[in-house]
């Protein structure tokens, strides 16, 4: 008996001219939406990073497009006649071969050239590995930063990870199974002890994920060589406490821009210190 799930009453009305960035599943085919598939079936071209995986998509939903491939080797070739498609009216749709397109993705490129042009772009919002992964990994989801994947070799993916210590934010990274356990050991050397998770396989048959802290994973026989997709995310650090000469240092130049009130409150809320303190100090300091 097929697996296939049935097929969903689709909308027939026309779709309108313009590049539709269609998110597609990253595992589990269910996953699609509705009007992801009304654009499908309503476009006159699809491009996609990986026509074969694409195809799958159309296939299981009982749907025959034309279909060019569309990535960091074909844009050059591509791009150009999907502009020119575009100008004539056509209606056309982007997928990634997983998750939302322009997400760590070549379609970027195709999106910004069709905005510069003044053709119409219209998001069809869908799955997306990295938000996938933070609603599943247990950290702040409050503020988090969405980094991609880092640098295969370890200087250079230290000083790349360097750049994100400071910030106060969930950290969410692609990574690539054979080099999982190396990255995550020069995110313990960078961040610290931070707590964060592995994802892998979101929406799959075999979906995990693992937490621990950061020194705790590097060292996981599980996560040495894993298969599959996988997301990593890194909790927030903890905010330094600021010295009385960090708060003098920029309550001084925030005299500079604003007065002693907003100056106050400017520097109050990003230190974390009193502002009723540095009140008194930025009056004393504007009749010093």
């Amino acid at each position: 008996m097929s697996s296939r799930p049935p097929p969903p009453a689709l909308v027939q009305a026309p779709l309108d001219p313009g590049l539709y960035l269609v998110a597609t599943p990253i595992g589990n085919l269910r996953d699609i939406t509705l009007r992801a598939l009304d654009v499908l079936n309503g476009c006159d071209l699809v491009l996609a990073e990986d026509t074969r995986v694409t195809a799958k998509l159309l296939t299981a939903y009982g749907l025959s497009k034309r279909l060019e491939r569309y990535d960091e080797h074909s844009a050059a070739r591509t791009g150009p006649r999907a502009l020119a498609a575009l100008a004539e009216g056509q209606r056309i749709a982007l997928c990634s071969d997983a998750g939302t397109p322009l997400v760590s993705d070549p379609g970027y490129r195709l999106a910004t050239e069709a905005i510069a042009a003044g053709h119409p772009v219209i998001p069809i919002p869908g799955a997306s590995a990295a938000l996938a992964a933070l609603t599943l990994a247990g950290l702040p989801t409050d503020r988090f930063l969405f980094a991609g994947f880092p640098p295969p070799k370890s200087a250079a993916r230290k000083t790349f990870l360097a750049e994100f210590a400071p910030v106060r934010a969930t950290l969410i990274f692609f990574e690539g199974g054979s080099r999982l356990a190396a990255s995550l050991a020069d995110m313990a050397a960078v961040f610290g002890d931070r707590q964060a998770a592995v994802c892998r396989e979101l929406t799959k048959l075999h979906e995990t994920c693992v937490r621990g802290a950061l020194s705790e994973l590097a060292a996981n026989p599980a996560l040495d060589d894993p298969k599959g997709e996988i997301v990593v995310l890194v909790g927030p650090g903890e905010a330094e406490v600021a010295t009385e000469a960090d708060a003098e240092a920029a309550l001084r130049e925030a005299l500079t821009r604003l007065p002693p009130g907003e100056a106050a409150s400017e520097v109050a809320k990003a230190l974390g210190v009193n502002r009723r303190d540095l009140y008194r100090r930025a009056l004393a300091m504007k009749d010093a």
